[in-house]
């Protein structure tokens, strides 16, 4: 047995961090909000104490957030090892608005928060608990790095953190011990050591498959066939410049806007689709309204594409940090004015790319990528680069429970994802459901959409413009 241990990051994860740049932050993040009664002190503010002790307490169910980056010596491959430094102050802050503090300046927070990068030498995550809050409320604001965690799982670790119930409970926090990491020679020797073992069990797994070729044919070809499909979809292709795509800067800014779960669902009962076409449809009127009316650019003959992320996590994946997602390329045919042909076309692309298989397809192509750093490095640059952005924008939709939820005693009321903005993407939209809700986050490059708050009533509009054409 070694006496040391580690974790190699999958291709897909370490992808994320050779995408991070001074511009492009590479970190999820939202803002939960939830009411503070529960949990004030004597003097009007949150008790801290308690908040800070209930985070403690459940690390020990995500060892990830006391693990950082080492690298390994000859290929500089990312791993995960146990902080033997880990300070939990330093991670999770208390701070507070002038009260009584208002939905403005706690979203200029967040913006400033988000537009500095995690630091690399401790582990990729931090938490801020801000009080003063109108209406007597309070906010968690989180930040981690995309490399450790994506949507679908987020989702899972939020629920370590809440509970369906009301409870003061909190449990007991049991002492931790780092494992020791290796040396620079040690990780280099056993990563070795690792490639050639998956060497020799892929040529005795070879010797098993011979025993069943035509099957082993078939799964080569639908994996291939997806693939082909995925690749030309658009990732070959430059993206057409708009409004939304200039040249990015490291700062930030963030909106929020809200819209009934039950308003989405209306919309693809009559219309057809998915919730998640609905969204892509509310997206497409607000982008078309904001463009046109509060930019002056005309959307005809442009293709404006998304990257719609798609989970590829299976049902006893939930809940494990790592990245199980692959991403659709989706046309926005925000150049067409009708909102029921836009609908129409967004169903057919998302029936087509679901009937070719392209979340497979993606996901065969990052296998294909691991080859070496510099493979997956080449892979990223051509993607994000300058002169090949194959989307204008990311739109993620995150399913989340509907039902409340509790931290400690207080009852969650809204919670805003962030996605982070590639290059030269101006904008993105992180949509999660909850309770009832869908709320949409609006993270945008800080000098690109200094109005964000006109694109937050264009997407309402848009949603009332389908909620209405769906009732007719």
């Amino acid at each position: 047995m070694p006496e040391f241990h580690y974790e190699p990051l999958s291709y897909l994860d370490a992808s994320f961090l050779a995408l991070e740049s001074p511009t492009s932050h590479m970190h999820v993040a939202g803002v939960a909000i939830f009411e503070a009664g529960p949990l004030q002190a004597g003097d009007g503010g949150i008790d801290i104490g308690r908040v800070k002790a209930h985070i403690l307490s459940k690390l020990q169910y995500i060892p990830r957030y006391r693990q950082r980056l080492e690298w390994v010596p000859y290929d500089r491959h990312p791993v995960w090892v146990d902080d033997d430094r880990f300070d939990f102050d330093y991670h999770v802050h208390h701070i507070s608005l002038p009260r009584p503090g208002t939905d403005a300046q706690l979203k200029e927070l967040a913006g400033r928060i988000v537009s500095t990068k995690l630091d690399r030498a401790r582990p990729l995550w931090e938490l801020w608990v801000v009080e003063g809050i109108e209406g007597d409320r309070f906010a968690i604001i989180a930040k981690i790095h995309h490399c450790m965690i994506d949507g679908l799982s987020g989702v899972d670790l939020t629920t370590i953190l809440l509970n369906v119930v009301p409870t003061s409970e909190i449990e007991e926090a049991p002492g931790w011990e780092p494992r020791p990491a290796p040396t620079p020679t040690q990780l280099a020797v056993a990563e070795a050591a690792k490639t050639t073992r998956r060497f020799i069990d892929r040529i005795a797994r070879l010797g098993q498959e011979i025993t069943e070729p035509g099957e082993v044919a078939q799964v080569l070809r639908g994996r291939t066939s997806a693939a082909l499909s995925s690749l030309r979809s658009g990732w070959l292709k430059p993206a057409a410049r708009s409004p939304l795509n200039p040249d990015i800067g490291p700062n930030r800014r963030f909106d929020w806007v809200d819209i009934d779960l039950a308003d989405a669902k209306r919309i693809k009962d009559a219309l057809g689709g998915s919730v998640n076409d609905a969204v892509l449809s509310i997206a497409a009127g607000a982008l078309r309204r904001f463009l046109v009316e509060h930019r002056g650019w005309d959307p005809t003959g442009h293709e404006f594409r998304v990257m719609n992320p798609v989970s590829t996590r299976s049902d006893d994946q939930r809940g494990k940090l790592g990245n199980q997602v692959a991403m659709w390329l989706i046309y926005l045919p925000i150049d067409d004015p009708d909102p029921v042909s836009r609908h129409r076309k967004i169903t057919e692309r998302t029936a087509e790319l679901k009937r070719e298989n392209h979340a497979l397809g993606a996901a065969t192509l990052v296998e294909l990528s691991s080859g070496t750093p510099i493979t997956l490095l080449s892979l990223a640059n051509r993607v994000v680069g300058p002169r090949m952005r194959p989307f204008n924008m990311t739109v993620t939709n995150i399913p989340g429970p509907q039902f409340p939820m509790y931290l400690l005693e207080a009852r969650m009321l809204a919670n805003y994802p962030m996605v982070p903005l590639w290059a030269q993407h101006g904008v993105g939209f992180a949509i999660f459901s909850y309770d009832g809700r869908l709320h949409w986050g609006i993270q945008a490059d800080y000098d690109t959409l200094p109005d964000s708050g006109l694109l937050a009533e264009a997407i309402t509009e848009s949603a009332r413009e389908l909620v209405s054409l769906a009732g007719a």
